[in-house]
């Protein structure tokens, strides 16, 4: 599994950090969400999924 983010859709509300720290982290510069992996391990995809469902402005893309 694959994850990006869409930055001109990231409202930077920092769920996904919490969320998953280890896939994703917030940038204090750009004041959006980066991702840390370019594969997600398989004991994190259901967070990263979860995370993917609760983006209010749908900037996570989940590539299976």
């Amino acid at each position: 599994m694959k994850v990006r983010i869409d930055y001109d859709l990231c409202m930077g509300d920092r769920n996904c950090n919490k969320l998953c720290p280890e896939v994703f982290q917030y940038d204090e510069d750009q004041m959006i969400s980066r991702v840390l992996v370019d594969e997600v391990p398989a004991h994190l995809q259901e967070l990263v999924r979860q995370a993917a469902e609760e983006c209010a402005p749908k900037a996570i893309i989940v590539e299976e």
